[in-house]
């Protein structure tokens, strides 16, 4: 078993991808915060911008391949989206239409993300709906198709709170278009090992759909999927979340003062990150609120998976301890080189959003370690990276049941 989704059942697995998605989308409320502290509006626009820019189209092109949809068309483009932690089921809630293979439309009946942002101004509104959406939408897009063209119908800033839908926006694709041509950072983000790191692939006959090679539907049903299907969903989900944040930490390094101040809010971002996603997982799988619970809703973070790229293992059953090894992860820069002894806070975020009186020992080497979820005899706060990140929307968000009907080809 090289995943650590793989013990989960196919009904636990059809609530754990949503979650995840939707943590995906919330990296940006964790860390953007504090590069507007740092580095102001405008700079924090330009760090979105080459973030997403630099990680999604190597994530969308490991969906595609991952779940054989691959294709130049507009339907894959909206399958990708569907699968994107940048549009989360229902709190980005994508609508699809398509008129032929080249042309279609999305519009979003609610958008969570301007929810977030519209009470602090228009500013805000125009930095989130207009200049990083241009480039990043055009960025998704070309790991589908190059003269893919995405183009805003209507966007924010809102006339009224009672405008709906929030957006809506054009997707042509056209021989006549110009070639869409990958942003410089996109080639800083190419040689991380996160690229290319194989996963299982995914072993038909287990029951359930087993691809997303069929119609476009317009909501799709995680519990559809076989449980080797949604496994790997899961792990991908985490990758994109990988490379995500190894994009923003090479747009954050190159603004920083110094590496310590780039180290400072990439960890601020993990923190905040980390306690949100911890809280979703626990409750949404229904974990004991105990060490061992905490522990295993620990493990399940993306911070830790997929288990071939960040390395490690669980203590044994009913265990509340982690065992942590160099990997590709830790060589990438990534996430897990901000945690170890002497780099805590992070992991402490996480287990006491299950429990304000639990902690974590590490013991080890920056590179090999070893953690243990203890409890304490007083409560810890909340810390100040995980309360920024709960002023989002998302961090209390609940999904709900949706049918799935068939848009293209019916």
């Amino acid at each position: 078993m090289t995943s650590r989704y793989a013990s989960l059942t196919r009904d636990e697995l059809a609530t754990l991808v949503p979650e995840l998605l939707l943590i995906g989308q919330l990296i940006d409320r964790s860390g953007m915060a504090w590069c507007i502290s740092a580095f102001g509006r405008e700079e924090m626009a330009q760090i979105a911008i080459e973030e997403w820019a630099g990680s999604s189209p190597f994530y969308t092109r490991r969906m595609q391949r991952a779940l054989g949809y691959e294709g130049t068309d507009v339907v894959t483009i909206f399958k990708g989206l569907q699968l994107d932690i940048g549009a989360p089921p229902q709190f980005m809630d994508f609508r699809y239409a398509v008129t032929d293979p080249w042309h279609g439309e999305f519009w979003l009946d609610h958008c969570g993300a301007l929810m977030d942002v519209e009470p602090m101004g228009e500013d805000y509104v125009r930095s989130m709906c207009h200049d990083i959406e241009d480039p990043t939408f055009d960025a998704t897009a070309v790991a589908t198709n190059a003269k893919a063209q995405v183009r805003p119908i209507h966007r924010p800033p809102r006339a009224s709170t009672d405008q709906h839908p929030h957006c809506r926006w054009t997707v042509v694709i056209d021989e006549a278009h110009e070639p869409v041509t990958p942003l410089p950072p996109y080639y800083e983000v190419e040689p991380k090992r996160a690229v290319t790191v194989a996963l299982d692939p995914i072993v038909p006959g287990g029951g359930g759909l087993d691809d997303y090679a069929g119609p476009l539907v317009d909501d799709l049903d995680f519990a559809a999927f076989s449980h080797a299907a949604l496994v790997r969903i899961a792990d991908e989900v985490c990758l994109q979340m990988h490379l995500l944040n190894l994009s923003f930490g090479i747009a954050v390094a190159k603004r920083a003062a110094s590496s310590e101040q780039a180290q400072e809010i990439c960890t601020k971002q993990l923190v905040g990150i980390a306690g949100i996603a911890a809280e979703r997982l626990h409750r949404a799988l229904a974990l004991p609120a105990d060490e061992a619970g905490a522990a295993r809703a620990l493990a399940l973070l993306p911070l830790f998976n997929p288990v071939v790229y960040t390395g490690g293992e669980e203590g044994g059953s009913g265990a509340a301890t982690l065992a942590v090894m160099p990997s590709d992860a830790a060589a990438d820069g990534g996430w897990i080189a901000l945690c170890g002894p002497g780099r805590t806070a992070p992991l402490q975020a996480a287990v006491r959003a299950v429990d304000p009186y639990l902690d974590v020992e590490v013991t080890g080497s920056q590179e090999t370690w070893d953690l243990t979820v203890v409890r304490r005899h007083e409560p810890a706060p909340e810390a100040g990276e995980v309360a920024v990140t709960r002023f989002s929307t998302g961090a209390r968000f609940e999904f709900e049941p949706r049918r799935s009907l068939p848009l293209f080809p019916v």
